[in-house]
């Protein structure tokens, strides 16, 4: 069974619920790193950067992390060297997050997407492997971004 992360902040509990069960009912094995109740200053930052170093400590291949807009997770998810994320709400940008550059991280916004569409989202992003090719120069210039600011990390 595959293993996947999952957060969410208070904005977006409904939906990481929907996303679990669906990712549940792929046959994945989903791990929560959401808010909690008792924490009461956690905000999607502090999920962010949970969930992307346990993918950039190779803990999960994936993960997938939703606030109000899905947009202030992607940006700090992408902080973590050697994590690619990416805000979609569409089928192609999903499929072409996966393929073309290898993000290992998806992430979307409960206010802007509704659940059945979300799921046909996170479907198009799980089937979808990174195609190498052309892409893989691309890819390997984005890592290298990473070294140059964070020399100390391995990606």
């Amino acid at each position: 069974m595959a293993k996947i992360a999952i957060g969410a902040d208070d904005a977006a509990l409904e939906l990481k619920q929907v996303l679990t069960e669906r990712l549940e009912e792929r046959g994945w094995e989903v791990t929560d790193y959401s808010v909690k109740p008792e924490e009461k200053d956690t905000d999607y930052p502090d999920v962010a950067v949970r969930v992307a170093e346990a993918v950039a400590a190779g803990e999960y291949s994936r993960a997938v992390l939703c606030c109000g807009t899905g947009l202030g997770m992607s940006i700090t998810a992408n902080k973590v060297p050697g994590v690619r994320a990416a805000q979609c709400h569409d089928v192609y940008s999903a499929e072409r997050a996966r393929k073309s550059n290898d993000a290992q991280v998806l992430t979307m916004g409960q206010r802007v997407i509704g659940p059945e569409a979300a799921k046909t989202v996170l479907d198009a992003w799980l089937e979808s492997e990174f195609a190498g090719g052309g892409s893989k120069k691309k890819v390997e210039k984005m890592e290298a971004v990473d070294r140059k600011y964070h020399p100390d990390a391995q990606v």
